[in-house]
């Protein structure tokens, strides 16, 4: 009976640490992306003023804001959005981010509201921008990272927000 016992507190710890190596929460076989993709871009035209609301409302809560700039006809911006929506990924992003998806249909609207943040308006999406809660953005470097979102794994994508969190609650 102890041996039993020995065994399964054994497997239990061994499962726990599968499940978080290193701090992060790691995906397993069960975490897919649902079919259909998500169609998160909504082609409403915004304003600097709207996305600097966003960002302050998104601060106000206690959230780190992210901006996706993005359009549905994109298969990277889909698998990304689609990978924001695994469940143990959406939980970990509704407790620390806020996210505002901004469409730029053909590259015809929207376009602009990058240079805002100092991000050329170019072609190439998603562009993922992420803040902190002193309205700074923090991956100036890497906002185009996620162009090719379709090559990478869902645990790349999640371990991103995971090593871009900086509202530890």
């Amino acid at each position: 009976m102890q041996k039993s016992l020995t065994k399964y507190l054994y497997i239990s710890c061994l499962f726990v640490f599968s499940i978080v190596i290193n701090g992060k929460i790691m995906l397993d076989q069960n975490d897919k992306l649902e079919m259909p993709l998500p169609l998160p871009y909504d082609g409403i035209v915004y304003s600097s003023g709207d996305l600097n609301k966003f960002v302050e409302d998104s601060i106000n809560s206690k959230k780190q804001p992210i901006i996706i700039f993005g359009a549905n006809w994109c298969p990277d911006c889909r698998i990304f959005s689609g990978t924001i929506n695994i469940p143990k990924v959406k939980s970990y992003i509704d407790n620390y981010f806020e996210i505002l998806y901004i469409d730029v249909q053909r590259y015809e609207i929207n376009m602009s509201l990058m240079e805002v943040y100092g991000i050329p308006s170019q072609e190439g999406i998603p562009r993922v921008l992420v803040f902190d809660l002193e309205k700074e953005l923090i991956n100036t470097s890497t906002t185009a990272e996620w162009r090719t979102a379709r090559d990478r794994s869902s645990q790349e994508i999640f371990d991103f927000f995971q090593n871009v969190t900086v509202n530890v609650k």
